[in-house]
């Protein structure tokens, strides 16, 4: 595995990574078609933050998307989840904001939850998800290198 910055052409294997990772996810309701995801993706996304992907064999197995402190997004293809591609992504981000760093999480998602703070990451904030367009509850974690 290789973990490389995107390139415009990886937009359409993120985006459908993304599809199907959110797929698993059967709690959350469905408010976009995949055109629009795959559309957000490659052109919000791709755009304005800065996206690793993770590759083994020239596939895309997983991406990670940052801004400033924030991680917007990670998943990893979901055959393949528990192989070390996640951690390899979280540990990028740790590489790249060393003062440390804040993501979402929906509060439903246990696995993604037990991930983080398996990672050093904890809870600051849990919310009634009246602030997302989801509108499921969620978590706001965080990580800095001291582990405060």
């Amino acid at each position: 595995m290789r973990i490389r910055p995107a390139s415009a052409d990886d937009a359409e294997r993120i985006g459908r990574l993304f599809v199907d990772s959110r797929a698993t996810l059967t709690f959350l309701p469905n408010l976009y078609t995949d055109e629009e995801t795959m559309d957000f993706i490659a052109n919000i996304v791709m755009r304005d933050q800065q996206v690793l992907v993770a590759e083994t064999g020239g596939a895309i197995t997983g991406f990670i998307a940052m801004h400033e402190d924030v991680v917007h997004h990670l998943y990893v293809r979901p055959d393949l989840r528990r192989h070390g591609i996640g951690s390899a992504l979280l540990d990028r981000a740790k590489e790249r904001m060393p003062s440390g760093f804040r993501l979402w999480v929906f509060q439903q998602n246990l696995p993604a939850r037990r991930f983080y703070e398996k990672h050093g990451l904890h809870v600051i904030e849990e919310t009634d998800g009246s602030r997302n367009e989801e509108r499921t509850p969620d978590a706001l974690y965080g990580w800095t290198p001291n582990g405060t």
